[in-house]
């Protein structure tokens, strides 16, 4: 297994590139499937959900060449089976928007209830919804989820809660339905944007994405398309609170400044000065940070992909923060690793309460979820003395060379392999 030392205590300070968004490179991937030619896709993030994405594509059929780091060319015209490899589909969540895109080519799919980050109860109740208003049938079976359909037939679909996985397959399954489909109470995150613009440049006919009413005309046939994938604005919103965490002086280019107005926002309020151009953002931290209250929520509210991240920087802040995860039930198992470098923070069902302290001591802690290891890679950062960090895997599932990027701003962070935690001979 793989660990980050770090060594902290160092500020970060010079600019990072941030690489395509992830959760919008996992819609936009298995979309490819509908195409009706070759697809081009430009700022693909080198992460292990995308490899996985991709290597379900080739299994399926698909003819998929890496053309360079950022860049895939797709061509999905031989894919011929509705199945996705069982295993795969169980080593991330983003699997089930095959269900859509396998549904529309072949009226037919079978995929493995999904795997991922725990992070509590995440049904897709309203994925099968949405399906059935579609005019699918649909059964689940040790595991696994088989929907099939005669015919797909536009519907109004109602989501009883905002879901982003539930609106983009539901995008997924009627672009090619027949008639009319409405979405209400739609998601509205700028992935959700990125995969309407991606399906439009195929030949969709979809409206009012990013809003909670979403149109769709089906319509009977896709081209091929070259498309640009928007970039990651959880990562961005990282570095901007290691940059914060730190009192460092970092500039995050390539991004798209209204995408991170939450993070903004709530960085300026704790004392942290920011600073927005065309495409970068620069943050410089302050010797001391206050206290804030926050809580979150469906965009544009506070990303709950940034609450941890944020968390690990209030616990610097002077007096008693308290945060409230508004989407997910089981976000909080980071908490015990930061309480081992010398956090006070105590957690109530939903609600975490956080009393500030002057410094943070490196320990050995180890990775619950992909956002969990971005935190204790900040809290890391910012501590005194040796952090090291088990279970990095989580955190490559979703953030492109973090150790390196964190080196070229001055970081002590090294990635290590040990083998049954011993370490490996010659490392």
């Amino acid at each position: 297994m793989d660990k980050y030392i770090i060594n902290g205590g160092k500020r970060l300070r010079g600019g990072v590139q941030i690489s395509g968004a992830k959760n919008a490179a996992v819609a936009i991937i298995p979309a490819t499937v509908l195409a009706g030619g070759p697809c081009v896709l430009e700022n693909v993030p080198n992460i292990n959900d995308v490899t996985i994405d991709l290597q379900i594509l080739r299994e399926m059929g698909a003819d998929v060449r890496v053309l360079d780091k950022s860049t895939v060319r797709i061509d999905a015209k031989h894919i011929r089976d509705a199945v996705v490899p069982y295993e795969m589909a169980r080593r991330m969540r983003a699997s089930y928007y095959f269900l859509g895109t396998l549904l529309t080519k072949f009226n037919h799919a079978k995929v493995s209830m999904p795997g991922g980050c725990d992070l509590g109860d995440r049904p897709i109740d309203q994925h099968l919804k949405c399906f059935k208003s579609l005019s699918a049938n649909y059964s689940i079976e040790r595991g696994i989820v088989e929907i099939s359909a005669d015919k797909l037939i536009g519907s109004q679909i109602y989501f009883d809660k905002v879901t982003v996985g539930a609106t983009i397959n539901a995008m997924l399954a009627s672009v090619k339905a027949d008639g009319l489909t409405i979405l209400e109470n739609a998601a509205k995150e700028p992935h959700i944007v990125d995969l309407a613009n991606f399906l439009n440049s195929l030949g969709a006919d979809i409206m009012g994405a990013g809003t909670d009413v979403i149109k769709i005309r089906g319509v009977k046939a896709f081209s091929g398309a070259n498309y640009t994938i928007i970039p990651d604005q959880i990562e961005a919103g990282t570095y901007m609170a290691a940059a914060a965490a730190t009192k460092g002086d970092v500039t995050v280019n390539g991004i798209i400044p209204k995408h991170l107005e939450p993070i903004t926002s709530k960085l300026r309020k704790i004392g942290a000065k920011v600073e927005e151009f065309d495409e970068s953002i620069r943050v410089i931290g302050a010797d001391r940070y206050e206290r804030t209250n926050l809580k979150t929520m469906p965009h544009p509210g506070f990303p709950t992909d940034m609450q941890p991240q944020f968390a690990a920087l209030l616990t610097l802040a002077k007096g008693t923060s308290i945060l409230t995860e508004g989407v997910f039930d089981n976000r909080f198992r980071y908490v015990d690793e930061l309480r081992r470098m010398g956090a006070d923070v105590s957690v109530d069902g939903k609600v975490a309460v956080i009393e500030g302290v002057e410094r943070l001591t490196g320990a050995p802690v180890k990775v619950a979820d992909l956002r969990a290891g971005a935190a204790l890679i900040i809290a890391g950062l910012s501590a005194d003395g040796v952090t090291e960090i088990e279970g990095i895997h989580h955190i490559e599932r979703g953030y492109e060379d973090m150790d390196l990027k964190l080196r070229e701003l001055g970081a002590d962070i090294t990635k290590r392999r040990y083998t049954d935690g011993i370490r490996a001979a010659g490392e």
